[in-house]
């Protein structure tokens, strides 16, 4: 016989369900309390841990001065949305870059221009006639290239005169025919098939070779050719942040550069998603501050950057001592050589003083030389060097699942000019290293007579750090004797091509090439005069630079300019 339970029995079974589920429901919701608190708490912890390095290495008051730009700049871009502030500033943009169409893009009425196919080919006559005009084109004048302008030049290419700044490091005629020589016969190479063009292939390995041997690269030391500069910086960046994530696990990667350093270091940070951390440069040396390098470090930090020498100013950065940073934290040193490139390591042969900088120091480990500048090749070509074949495999790409068969690189580009590579194995064959080292001798020593001259004869002006090879950087000796952007804007006018320079100094510089060399005292003249017009027109009427320039570094400075320089990259591809 089944026994009945009560209805106070079956209450207290439904009782203890309930309290039973009760139970479950407050430890699943202690659990997931629990997992939200341990969520938050992971999310405290990696902010808090980024704001503590970023206060170390940049200190309170720095790190307060760019939360203000920070918002400032926000709020500046909401200002610029409105649609009185949108009228103004487009209408002041246009006004602006009016003016640079005019001379960036001139449009002289001996060239013809061409929006699309012509209907029949033209015969190669008519090309080649084309051909010398677009040559000897000349831009960045007060006023549109006309017919008589052209004739009266009788065939003289603008930078043949020596006015300006690098650009055209050699330019002689010999050398030049012999490259333009060397690229036709190479004219269709590819070193994507080195099965095809074996000479190429050789030739490349030959003058990394060249290289390496230059920066007194170890035994193992490896490189590899690139498209310029910027690319050997990229592959830098690219093998560090790939080394240090399959040796050390970082997934969030950073870099600590000087303020100095190529923007192409910036380029590589935008890219391949790397923080850069910016160290200011000592004001009367122009190195970057170790010191603060030190303090920039962290367990992200993947590698240091200098620089041998920089661009803006010239200065060799203190390599020995960035290299014993790099060794304690057991992390990268890349060096910076693509404007030194064939000076640096030729300074001590030519009788110069020299620093520090290349693969016998303990600690570097890569090294970007540019063969198209003082290597005198033809552009478009450098060089990355690494320490070890293994940091170099870092910047390969491989691809074996590609149905199109198996897909390797050494660099970011696929098909590759075999010419260029021709046209540089010339002219290091070409010149060798008694030619380098008395191309040194020449080009430093005239940037050491400019140096020279302008601090002994020039006192409205000062040469920025102790430059040691062929950039010299210069400013107003005192705040508000001269404005150093008049005074480029006047050495403009004299048909001189100088760069503008917005750092923590407002100053110019120029690289000294062979061609410059015959006209130093013609510089140094039109210096003075340049001086001289700007002291004498101190609240004229500003020009293009220091208009550019002048704007300073404010956030609003910095939004304007930022648009100025989107849309002067636009005007490069108006017809």
């Amino acid at each position: 016989m089944a026994s009945v339970s009560s209805p106070h029995q079956k209450r207290s079974t439904v009782a203890a369900a309930d309290e039973s589920l009760a139970i479950s429901a407050l430890k699943m919701l202690a659990t997931f309390d629990n997992a939200k608190n341990a969520i938050f708490a992971l999310v405290v912890y990696r902010y808090s841990t980024r704001i503590l390095r970023h206060l170390r290495a940049y200190g309170v008051s720095e790190t307060l001065y760019q939360l203000y730009r920070l918002v400032s700049a926000k709020a500046f871009a909401l200002l610029l949305k409105t649609p009185a502030a949108k009228r103004k500033v487009k209408r002041e943009l246009d006004t602006a870059m009016a003016e640079v169409e005019a001379k960036i893009v001139p449009r002289p009425s001996h060239l013809e221009t061409n929006h699309q196919l012509p209907q029949l080919g033209k015969e190669n006559e008519w090309i080649r006639a084309e051909l010398a005009k677009l040559q000897i084109m000349e831009a960045g004048v007060d006023s549109k290239i006309v017919e008589a302008d052209w004739q009266q030049r009788d065939g003289q290419m603008v930078w043949k005169g020596g006015k300006v700044s690098g650009a055209v490091y050699h330019g002689g005629d010999d050398l030049s025919e012999l490259l333009a020589d060397t690229i036709k016969q190479f004219l269709v190479s590819n070193p994507l098939h080195p099965d095809v063009f074996p000479g190429v292939r050789k030739m490349e390995a030959e003058i990394v070779s060249m290289v390496l041997k230059m920066y007194n690269a170890p035994s193992g030391a490896v490189g590899a050719t690139s498209s310029g500069g910027t690319e050997s910086i990229l592959l830098s960046c690219l093998a560090m942040r790939e080394w240090a994530r399959a040796t050390k696990g970082i997934k969030e990667p950073e870099l600590v550069v000087s303020v100095s350093a190529h923007a192409a270091f910036d380029k590589a940070g935008q890219y391949f998603g790397i923080k850069v951390h910016h160290i200011p440069v000592d004001p009367v040396t122009r190195k970057v501050q170790v010191g603060r390098v030190a303090r920039a470090i962290n367990p992200n930090t993947i590698g240091l950057v200098g620089s041998a020498p920089n661009f803006p100013d010239g200065i060799i950065d203190d390599i020995p001592n960035l290299a014993k940073l790099a060794k304690r934290h057991k992390i990268l040193l890349h060096v910076d050589c693509c404007l030194g490139s064939f000076l640096v390591p030729f300074l001590d042969k030519a009788g110069f003083e020299t620093e520090p900088f290349d693969f016998r120091i303990d600690g570097v480990t890569s090294i970007s030389c540019d063969t198209h500048k003082y290597g005198f090749g033809p552009k478009g070509l450098s060089t990355i060097l690494y320490r070890s074949a293994e940091l170099r495999r870092f910047q390969y790409y491989v691809k074996t699942d590609w149905p199109g068969g198996v897909y390797a690189t050494p660099t970011l580009s696929g098909s590759r000019p075999g010419s260029l590579i021709a046209g540089t194995w010339a002219a290091l064959m070409k010149l060798g290293e008694s030619g380098y080292t008395q191309s040194c001798r020449d080009i430093v020593g005239a940037a050491k007579e400019i140096t020279t001259r302008i601090e002994r004869e020039i006192p409205e002006l000062r040469v920025l750090g102790r430059p040691l090879v062929s950039v010299i950087a210069f400013a107003s000796a005192a705040e508000g004797s001269v404005s150093i952007y008049d005074v480029g804007d006047h050495m403009s006018s004299k048909g001189w091509h100088m760069n503008g320079l917005s750092g923590d100094v407002p100053a110019i510089h120029i690289a000294v090439t062979r061609l410059t060399i015959p006209v130093v005292n013609e510089f140094i003249a039109d210096l003075k005069e340049a001086v001289k017009h700007a002291r004498s027109s101190f609240k004229g009427q500003k020009g293009s630079m220091a208009t550019l320039y002048g704007l300073g570094s404010g956030v609003s400075a910095t939004a304007i300019v930022g648009e100025l320089a989107t849309r002067f990259v636009d005007t490069l591809y108006l017809v």
